[in-house]
């Protein structure tokens, strides 16, 4: 075996060192990885997003009852919350990149098999499946971010959220008319949505093997620490700022357009309107990542973005048919709070094992503090028949999503803080 390559300068001549150059071979792994990870990204919410403007027609098809519509309204947090949780486990056993392979299987195969479904039922267990796909690979890739493009953690994080955003939007504008273009059947306007998943399955297939990563469990001295991560203030505050930016997101998904079309705008326009929040975040998407990754904290940002939200939700009040297109572009911006604290997320921990552990603390209970959200305004609205108090109620929420936003964008690591007691003594 050739000695490795000395990177130290020589005492004698003052020369630099000699830095290997990646191989041919290794470049064209990155560039799969990169584009891998994309293309997981993009099929990480058109499973829900798809299934919105389809689901007056389902419920017919299927039968179901308003409760199991609100039910199913509720999987997605659900889903994300449990499966979430139990993401870090599977990959400390076969290796992140394993679990996000058999994630992008799950999502595919929920998503065709869901289209087949012939009871209420079925159609739950089926759309569990592939929410359980996303659940994973939600929490598990800023950890591969995290180890394998250490350098290019804002970079990547912006591609990841763009692609996600691109998924989210591409759902919701093309799945009714797509749905016409393929006869009128639901059936298969939800199923053609499989293929994204087929796509991305066969992208990481080559990772996969070419990496051939191991579970951390396989050798004991390659293991993260298991971080006391409750005791951790920042990871509170990620999980707080999470859980409020979630709800306000899936708020807007659900009830943007029918605010639009309580205030005179037809049907059209109201679903233009609701694309126009989801396509801003592409581009911001990008750019929001490397902008926060380069200050040494992120409090600006959190602060901008609330303060877009604020103004959007006051202008949708009370003026929603005034200038529509301005307050779904604020509202749009607003939403770019999730790739900001995906960002964070990445540099609030030194390791990625640190990254895993607090992404699934973060993701996990933020998906739980976004449950009732949702419920609540539907049942505001129905109380009072108008949209003030949902709106200023989302306004208020701004608040306190600001003020765990500017915690956790503090510059400190969750390391120093997730520690034993007897631990910070010794240290």
């Amino acid at each position: 075996m050739p000695p490795a390559a000395d990177t130290t300068a020589s005492p004698r001549t003052g020369a630099r060192p000699q830095t290997e150059r990646p191989s041919a071979p290794a470049k064209y792994l990155g560039v799969l990885f990169a584009v891998a990870i994309a293309a997981a990204a993009v099929n990480l919410r058109p499973v829900v997003t798809s299934l919105g403007p389809l689901l007056d027609s389902v419920r017919a098809d299927l039968g179901m009852s308003s409760t199991l519509a609100g039910l199913l309204a509720a999987v997605p947090s659900l889903c994300f919350a449990l499966f979430g949780f139990l993401a870090p486990a599977a990959a400390r056993r076969i290796g992140p990149i394993a679990v996000i392979t058999a994630g992008m299987g799950a999502v595919t195969a929920g998503v065709l098999a869901r289209s087949f479904a012939g009871g209420t039922a079925v159609f739950l267990l089926l759309t569990a499946l592939a929410l359980a796909g996303v659940a994973v690979s939600n929490v598990l890739l800023p950890v591969v971010i995290k180890r394998y493009f250490p350098e290019k953690v804002g970079p990547m994080i912006g591609l990841y959220s763009m692609a996600l955003s691109a998924g989210t939007a591409l759902a919701a504008l093309v799945s009714v008319p797509l749905t016409s273009a393929l006869g009128g059947d639901w059936r298969y306007g939800l199923g053609v949505w499989a293929g994204l998943g087929a796509l991305a399955l066969v992208l990481w297939l080559p990772v996969l093997i070419a990496k051939r990563e191991r579970g951390e469990r396989a050798g004991s001295a390659g293991a993260p620490a298991k971080l006391p991560i409750a005791r951790s203030r920042t990871a509170w505050a990620m999980a707080g700022y999470f859980g409020l930016q979630a709800t306000g997101a899936y708020v807007v998904m659900g009830f943007l357009s029918k605010i639009f079309q309580d205030s005179g705008i037809d049907k059209g326009t109201s679903g233009a309107l609701l694309a126009v929040t989801m396509v801003i975040g592409v581009p911001v998407s990008f750019v929001l990542p490397n902008l926060a990754a380069r200050r040494g904290d992120q409090r600006l940002f959190v602060v901008v973005l609330a303060s877009f939200g604020i103004a959007g939700y006051a202008g949708l009040a009370f003026a929603p048919a005034g200038a529509p297109w301005v307050w779904a572009v604020l509202v749009g911006l607003s939403n770019c709070a999730f790739p900001l604290v995906l960002t964070m997320i990445g540099l609030r921990a030194r390791t990625a094992g640190g990254v895993a552990q607090l992404s699934v603390f973060a993701q996990g209970v933020g998906y739980l503090i976004s449950i009732p959200g949702p419920i609540l305004v539907g049942w505001i609205y129905q109380a009072t028949g108008r949209w003030y108090g949902p709106l200023g109620f989302l306004a208020l929420l701004l608040v306190p999503q600001m003020l765990f936003g500017l915690r956790a964008a503090r510059a400190r690591h969750i390391e120093d803080e997730a520690v034993h007691p007897a631990e910070r003594v010794e240290a």
